[in-house]
């Protein structure tokens, strides 16, 4: 881990594959985005409510809880959904590209693909997924080559100011 965290070999490794991962996530931000026909995200709901993932050789559902999730809320509210998914793939991937807030970003990416994995969708997503948790595990230096390099400092130290100045507050009283 402190290699991984750490060294500059690891932050061009972790580069290239953020790199990869970003191309992935902003390429399919931007399909959604640009298509002919504007995205519409209910008829892959309805099939997922439809064909749940069921346990091998029953007719129990895996993910019960995500499947009421997806017919009580996200169906209903699938307008959201048609606006948040595409342009969360897109920010996903343009975080990702130019390393910018990497961890946040890699984080956001990871709950989209359990979300699709957990209605059904495998194709690359375990590959996305299993380079994702590489990216989360690097921290920072998954964004040593990008904006993370001068972003992070600022976000430190407007946090530390923020920290401190609510430690001062309880002080005081």
């Amino acid at each position: 881990m402190k290699w991984l965290r750490e060294n500059k070999v690891a932050a061009v490794l972790l580069t290239l594959i953020r790199l990869y991962v970003g191309y992935e996530w902003i390429v399919a931000g931007w399909h959604k985005i640009s298509g002919a026909k504007a995205f519409d995200a209910s008829g892959y709901l309805k099939g997922a409510i439809a064909k749940p993932v069921l346990e091998s050789g029953t007719t129990d559902m895996v993910y019960a809880n995500y499947v009421a999730f997806l017919k009580n809320v996200a169906l209903p509210h699938v307008g959201i959904f048609n606006v948040i998914v595409p342009w969360g793939e897109l920010l996903v991937g343009l975080g990702l590209l130019l390393g910018g807030l990497t961890t946040a970003a890699i984080f956001f990416g990871l709950m989209m693909n359990f979300m699709y994995m957990f209605a059904g969708t495998v194709s690359s997503n375990p590959w996305l997924v299993l380079l994702g948790f590489v990216i989360l595990a690097a921290g920072a230096n998954a964004g040593k080559f990008g904006m993370d390099y001068w972003v992070l400092p600022i976000v430190r130290k407007g946090f530390d100011k923020f920290r401190n100045y609510f430690q001062l507050k309880l002080k005081w009283r």
